[in-house]
């Protein structure tokens, strides 16, 4: 049964819809009130002291946009909404493409270094907040997630009842997908080839794993449709999905994708570092609208750079010193 969940009295800010939260039951009565409650719910974190400035600063609403302090009285299964303070992201100073839209779909070229959804420390410098305030859609939602690394089409919801259509799509593989990369060429390693092997992603953990002797759980057909100068251009068949899955079945091969910052070795380039973007692309997405039963072939109007400038690209950065595995919170 569907919870009857009141509409939120804040608006989106930037292309961010507020936190809601729900107050769990409270049958002991271990919470006389409000303040109490979060400052359990947040002990010994950062949150705690966020929690208690956005009380005293009546930015913490309840139904129907009622101001919420510390001392009111705790009511179990209440809703409660509110904007976290954010530290600044630098901005990703490339634009978002529009490659398709209609009134139920819209397909969109991200950029390098854009992250998809709001996760971590990428909150507003993503895909579906900018183009909530570029496009005038606050209720755009992705379908699927594309690597911050990985540039590409990107396929979203325009309305929130259209959204679990799409979303099947890709969890029933529905949709064909080709990615493009630039990575080493090799006339040793033959194409093309499937690739298969059972990866496992740690959370926090920058690289996922190769689990020799485990049942496979990602496949990639892999084709090599061009050579120029020591580089090969490859075609990327995906018929699985599982995180990183490209990069990790290229970097198996010993021809780990240009640019990578994390296969074969985790680097740490600074956050606004954009010289060396990963040399993959979503190139094409193929599939039969489920809303519209329109039949759709789109196709990326992005470039990788390498391919015709590989200036830097052999002798560029490696790994800064001290370079350890960190939080991860990319897909794709």
């Amino acid at each position: 049964m569907k919870r009857n969940i009141p509409p939120a009295p804040l608006p989106q800010v930037s292309g961010i819809d507020p936190v809601r939260m729900r107050l769990p039951p409270d049958p002991v009565g271990a919470w006389s009130d409000l303040g109490s409650y979060l400052a359990a719910r947040y002990e010994g974190t950062r949150g705690a002291e966020s929690m208690a400035r956005l009380l005293r600063e009546g930015r913490v609403l309840g139904a129907g946009g009622r101001v919420l302090g510390a001392g009111d009285p705790y009511e179990p299964g209440a809703f409660l909404w509110f904007h976290r303070d954010m530290p600044v992201e630098p901005v990703v100073p490339f634009p978002i493409g529009v490659v398709y839209r209609d009134e139920h779909l819209l397909v969109v070229d991200k950029p390098h270094f854009l992250a998809t959804t709001p996760r971590g420390s990428h909150v507003f410098q993503t895909a579906l907040a900018r183009l909530r305030v570029e496009l005038g859609l606050p209720a755009l939602s992705p379908a699927h997630r594309l690597d911050r690394m990985t540039a590409g089409l990107v396929l979203f919801s325009i309305r929130p009842e259209d959204r679990g259509a799409y979303q099947l799509l890709f969890q029933e593989r529905r949709i064909r997908k080709e990615y493009e990369a630039l990575a080493p060429h090799d006339p040793a390693v033959e194409f093309p080839r499937t690739l298969r092997s059972h990866i496992e992603k740690v959370r926090g953990v920058m690289a996922a794993v190769e689990v020799e002797g485990a049942e496979p759980n990602a496949e990639t057909l892999a084709e090599l449709v061009g050579v120029k100068d020591g580089l090969g251009r490859y075609r990327l068949t995906p018929h699985t999905g599982r995180t990183h899955q490209l990069r990790v079945h290229m970097n198996s091969l010993g021809l780990p994708i240009l640019g990578d910052p994390v296969y074969p070795v985790v680097g740490d380039p600074a956050p606004d570092d954009y010289r060396r973007p990963l040399q993959l692309l979503a190139r094409t997405l193929e599939f039969t609208d489920p809303v519209t039963g329109i039949a759709h072939r789109m196709e990326s109007a992005l470039t990788l750079r390498a391919w015709s400038d590989r200036a830097g690209w052999e002798t560029g950065p490696g790994p800064r010193p001290g370079a350890r595995a960190g939080t991860e919170t990319e897909t794709g």
